[in-house]
């Protein structure tokens, strides 16, 4: 099962969506993201992109204006990828789709 980790500004940014914004968020991270990540071969509807002002950052759509910010990190489980979420909310969120800490989060599991 792949790992991740929250930065401070994704919590933070996470906090203010709605509630119906969370539920889908993680349901697209459940039934397609996590799927996909154990490939590395992202369905189009996700819309998985590289960040072009930010090096090693990607863009994940999880609704037609929900965006999220993501990198790979270094692996805590051999073997799986690890994911370090920057961002998250409207699309506007890709004007700054870095946080200025990059102190790590505690590490998770991704659900599957």
């Amino acid at each position: 099962m792949p790992t991740y980790e929250t930065l401070p500004r994704f919590t933070t940014d996470f906090q203010h969506l709605t509630p119906a914004q969370r539920r889908r968020f993680h349901r697209v991270v459940r039934e397609a993201f996590v799927p996909d990540l154990r490939t590395r071969c992202f369905r189009p509807s996700l819309r998985i992109k590289r960040v072009r002002c930010a090096p090693g950052v990607y863009e994940l759509t999880w609704a037609p204006d929900g965006r999220a910010t993501w990198s790979y990190g270094r692996a805590v489980v051999a073997g799986l990828p690890h994911i370090v979420w920057h961002r998250i909310g409207t699309h506007s969120i890709l004007d700054r789709p870095l946080t200025e800490d990059h102190l790590a989060g505690q590490p998770h599991r991704l659900a599957a």
